[in-house]
């Protein structure tokens, strides 16, 4: 296990790299941020998967569906680094279209970040809605 801490700069190019495959839709991309024994929670689904395995079928099925990101806009980021990791954390502004006309989430999001070999790899992504309070002084 490394003691190395991460740099901020470090962790937010890599956050920008995960969130800006996702903006993309671009699968193959976005999972290569993500460790196999990654762990995802959204508030979307009904569930938390276990395992990157399981959130590339998810995506598939949404892809496969027609759906797509439109807009992706991160906002008010936060770097909380510490020996062998770190925690990225930020509001996300995402607009998609979902195969059946599109949709829109404010969201929080927090990615924690491993270093494996002295690159950060995320090891589990979290997502949760944004009070409508909060959204609404936000604007």
């Amino acid at each position: 296990m490394s003691t190395t801490t991460p740099h901020e700069d470090d962790v937010l190019s890599a956050a920008s790299a995960i969130v800006d495959a996702f903006a993309a839709t671009d699968g193959d991309r976005y999972f290569r941020g993500f460790a196999p024994e990654a762990t995802f929670i959204f508030h979307t689904e009904p569930a938390r998967l276990n395992d990157r395995a399981e959130y590339e079928r998810l995506w598939a099925s949404w892809v496969e569906g027609g759906w797509k990101v439109l807009e992706c806009e991160s906002s008010d980021a936060a770097v909380q680094s510490f020996p062998g990791g770190a925690v990225f954390s930020h509001n996300v502004f995402t607009r998609v279209d979902t195969g059946d006309g599109e949709d829109a989430y404010r969201e929080r999001e927090t990615i924690v970040f491993r270093l494996d070999n002295d690159q950060l790899v995320a090891v589990h992504e979290h997502l949760s809605p944004v009070p409508d309070d909060a959204a609404s002084a936000a604007e």
